[in-house]
């Protein structure tokens, strides 16, 4: 009788609404809608740059096939029988591979995230005793992703999806016969969310005490293309847990084309040196690739008109498809020799691109400082001087920027984060590269700089007296040494993937310390002179000469200013 009741009831009462969920501000939203519905803008009544459900400016979002490496890779490999998956493949037998090195630490900024192995050429040394990490300012790479919608490698594929059936590949090309593009476009891969979800638990080892128990919420920041935005939602949870809305606001600044924003300070910027970074890049790349191009063509009849530049986009293709599904037969084609010249090409690239050998360098990032420098002295930007691309309308507020908060989490992109270190004067890495030869003895490397997932560190440190700068001569308890006369002190630490950056080895002032630290009020002081080196306005906007590879080695325009050029911009 109960159930007859409850269906009556049921016919008596009005028709209720589609189930509704919350977003994360607490806003009633609709769990479905019907197929031909087009969802609004936005269905939050929150701020727009508070509103993770708007779709806007998320770029290329195309999903790739999902993995099946019990097919990809059929086999593992000659005389071995299992490899277990952890989770990819990448114990692929490379040839001239003495030392066994890994070529997925060669891969440049197409590397998995991994540690830096060597550092930065600094000791690490514990937070001494009775001293505590008091502030951070975290600034972290996408993790892992598809290539680019419109990028060379997709271009490839297509050429090579084309021409199918008109070609024959033979021995180590052999695969070519059935392949298939599995990959999609921009938006993070399985491993690439692990990446992020991992460095967020990490972080909250790290940083955990300097979230306000107080019941408030910090302010992260990210933009709005989806990698992003889903990279900072899946860092969040791996540091606060699946309920991260109830300690984090996750703020989401506009990504495109001539909209003020540090975290993607190229898109306000009028110029470019992108395009002659490329060609330098192919410079080197007719160099080292003379052999394995040869090889690959020796296997190739029929149809298909594989150039040097094809060779060059084949060896990313296997950083993607690794990453994208597991395994890529594309690496076993290359030496490892020829793999520490990949990961060159690309330090020749992104120094050219948007390092110390790029005109608008340090303009890309001297935004994102100016940030830095302000969270640091707990103040707003509502007119930056000198001016720069950042987003005053944010910048001027506390609920979008605060100043008292001591951890701050921020989320970008590769070339802006090595503008970023371009624009702090980092110039232990504006090694100049040349396209001869593998300058091996380099600071610039890649890999070690901003693999998938990278991330730089900045700390304040709050000391009761001055730490001795001889830090090897002391004990690090607290005793012989560790401490010299005085009261308090802020230091400044830069980590980079996990290691210390030397301050000291570029910025003379902060000193020749063993732990690599800089004193804050020195720190502060030599970045405002750092600032007014990026000059932001002539940098972008001004009437300066096209260069040639290697006129700059500062990031910084050539003084000469006579014409005014836009170049597509790289991203």
């Amino acid at each position: 009788m109960l159930w007859f009741l409850l269906e009556l009831l049921q016919l008596l009462l009005p028709p209720q609404p589609a189930s509704l969920g919350r977003n994360v501000f607490g806003a009633q939203l609709p769990l479905t809608l019907p197929d031909d519905c087009v969802r609004p803008t936005s269905t939050s009544k929150v701020p727009d740059y508070f509103d993770t459900t708007i779709d806007q400016y998320a770029g290329p979002t195309a999903t790739g096939t999902a993995p099946w490496l019990a097919q990809t890779n059929a086999a593992p490999f000659m005389g071995i029988s299992y490899i277990p998956n952890t989770p990819l493949e990448t114990q692929a037998p490379i040839p001239n591979n003495p030392t066994n090195a890994n070529i997925f630490e060669r891969m440049a900024n197409l590397s998995p995230y991994f540690p830096n192995p060597r550092g930065f050429g600094v000791h690490e040394y514990p937070i001494p005793p009775g001293s505590n990490v008091t502030w951070l300012n975290m600034v972290h790479r996408h993790g892992a992703r598809y290539p680019e919608a419109h990028g060379r490698e997709l271009l490839l594929a297509q050429k090579i999806t084309d021409a199918m059936g008109k070609y024959t590949a033979h021995g180590p090309l052999s695969f070519l016969n059935t392949w298939t593009n599995v990959l999609g476009a921009e938006i993070l891969v399985p491993v690439g969310k692990q990446q992020l979800f991992d460095s967020g638990v990490l972080h909250y080892y790290q940083y955990g005490h300097l979230f306000p128990n107080n019941g408030s919420r910090i302010v992260a920041r990210t933009t709005t293309q989806q990698r992003m935005k889903e990279s900072a939602e899946y860092f969040l949870a791996g540091f606060f847990g699946l309920g991260w809305t109830a300690n984090a606001t996750l703020e989401v600044v506009i990504e495109g084309r001539g909209f003020n924003n540090s975290l993607a300070g190229y898109q306000a910027c009028n110029r470019s040196s992108w395009g002659l970074a490329y060609e330098t890049v192919l410079e080197w790349a007719k160099v080292y690739l003379v052999d394995a191009h040869e090889r690959i063509k020796s296997n190739l009849t029929g149809d298909l008109d594989w150039t040097l530049e094809d060779t060059y986009n084949a060896q990313a293709l296997c950083a993607y498809e690794t990453v994208a599904v597991g395994f890529s037969h594309w690496c076993t084609l290359y030496t490892a020799p020829e793999w520490s010249a990949f990961e060159y090409s690309l330090d020749i690239g992104f120094s050219a691109g948007s390092g110390f050998l790029s005109p608008i360098g340090r303009a890309i990032g001297v935004g994102y400082v100016q940030e830095v420098l302000a969270r640091m002295t707990h103040q707003l930007l509502n007119s930056p001087d000198p001016p720069s691309q950042i987003n005053t309308t944010l910048t001027n507020n506390t609920d979008t920027f605060p100043t008292q908060q001591n951890l701050n989490l921020d989320f970008s992109h590769d070339a802006n984060i090595i503008s970023i270190l371009t624009a702090f004067g980092l110039t232990q890495f504006a090694d100049y590269l040349p396209t001869t030869s593998i300058l091996h003895n380099r600071s610039f490397i890649l890999s070690y700089l901003e693999p998938f997932a990278g991330r730089l560190d900045i700390e304040i440190i709050q000391t009761p007296k001055p730490v001795n700068p001889r830090r090897a001569t002391t004990s690090n308890t607290g005793d012989n040494g560790l401490y010299l006369g005085g009261g308090p002190t802020k230091y400044v630490r830069f980590l980079l993937n996990q290691r210390t950056i030397p301050l000291g080895k570029s910025l003379e002032k902060c000193g020749d310390r063993d732990d690599g630290w800089c004193e804050m009020a020195t720190f502060l002081d030599v970045q405002r002179e750092q600032i007014e080196l990026a000059n932001f306005e002539s940098a972008c906007f001004g009437d300066w000469d096209d260069i040639n590879y290697g006129d700059v080695r500062d990031g910084r325009p050539p003084q000469s200013q006579k014409k005014q050029s836009t170049i597509l911009f790289g991203e």
